[in-house]
C-alpha cells in the first residue's frame, strides 16, 4: 500500500485505517507545515516536520516489531489486554503527533502536542475502536508524545520506543541538537559527522543501533543525545549502540554504548 509516511502495514487493518486518514488529513499535514515554519524559518532550528515524523513513525515501528519477535509485551497488551496491533498504532500515531506543538512554541511544545493531538485522536479511533478502546489507545498515544521530550519518563514500552525513535533522526546533518548554519563548532562538526543510522537485529540484545560517522566528533551526538534518551527509556535493556568511523575497510568500532 502507498502512502505518505510509507509505513508498511502488514495487514494491520487498524494501521491501515490510520494511514488512510493520515493520507488525506488537511489539518494534520498543515499542522507540520506550521512547525517547520517555526522551527526552521523562526528559529534557525532543525526539521520537525513531515521528513521528521515519517523517519520517526517507520524506525519507532520497526523497533516494536523487533522488540515483540524477540519476546518483548508491548504495555498496552500487558496491562489491557488488547493486542500488538494496537500497540503498532500507538507507537505510529505518537510518531507523526509528538512534534505538533512545534507549530506553537518550542518550550514544553510535548504538552502542546498533546492538546493538539487530542482533536486529531477524536475524528480517528472512533472509526477503528470501541468508545473504551479508543480511550485506551488514545491515553497511551498521549503518555508517548509528553513522554518523548528528555526531561519526561516513558512508562511504557511504546513510549520508550517513540522516545528513542526521535533522537534516531540525525544522518547527514539532521540532528535533534541544533547547530546554526555556517558556524564551526563541535554541534555544526558533530551533526554533519553521522552518515548513516540503522536498526538491526541485535545478538546479546533484541536491537543494535549503528552509527556511521566520518570522523569523531559524531561521538557528541550520539553521546548527548541518543545516549541521554535512551537512558531511562525503560527499553534499555533491549539496545546496544555502536558507533563506527571510517570509510571502507578501514571502518572500526569505536565505541560501543551499553545502556
Amino acid at each position: 500500500m502507498s502512502n505518505i509516511l510509507s509505513i508498511p502495514v502488514r495487514g494491520n487493518r487498524k494501521l491501515e485505517a490510520v494511514v488512510g486518514f493520515v493520507d488525506g488529513d488537511t489539518e494534520l499535514q498543515t499542522l507540520w507545515k506550521c512547525a517547520n515554519v517555526l522551527a526552521i524559518d523562526r528559529m534557525g532550528y532543525n526539521d520537525h516536520g513531515p521528513v521528521h515524523v515519517k523517519i520517526v513513525a517507520n524506525r519507532a515501528l520497526k523497533m516494536l516489531r523487533m522488540l515483540v519477535e524477540s519476546g518483548v509485551e508491548p504495555s498496552i497488551k500487558a496491562d489491557y489486554g488488547m493486542s500488538v496491533e494496537d500497540a503498532e498504532v500507538v507507537v505510529v500515531l505518537a510518531s507523526i503527533m509528538h512534534d505538533l506543538g512545534m507549530a506553537v512554541v518550542r518550550e514544553m511544545h510535548e504538552v502542546y502536542s498533546v492538546q493538539l493531538a487530542q482533536g486529531i485522536l477524536r475524528r480517528y479511533l472512533p472509526a477503528i475502536y470501541a468508545p473504551e478502546e479508543a480511550t485506551i489507545v488514545s491515553s497511551e498515544v498521549l503518555h508517548a508524545i509528553v513522554s518523548h521530550h528528555e526531561s519526561n519518563r516513558p512508562l511504557t514500552i511504546e513510549a520508550g520506543i517513540v522516545k528513542v525513535a526521535d533522537a534516531l533522526d540525525m544522518e547527514r546533518g539532521r540532528a535533534r541538537i541544533p547547530f546554526e548554519a555556517g558556524k564551526v563548532n563541535i554541534h555544526s562538526v558533530s551533526a554533519l559527522s553521522i552518515e548513516k543510522v540503522s536498526i538491526d537485529e541485535g545478538g546479546e540484545k533484541p536491537i543494535t543501533i549503528r552509527i556511521e560517522m566520518s570522523n569523531p566528533a559524531g561521538i557528541f551526538q550520539v553521546d548527548n543525545l541518543l545516549g541521554a534518551k535512551i537512558k531511562g527509556s525503560g527499553i534499555e535493556d533491549y539496545i546496544h549502540v555502536e558507533a563506527i568511523i571510517g570509510e571502507g575497510k578501514g571502518r572500526r568500532i569505536v565505541e560501543r554504548f551499553e545502556i
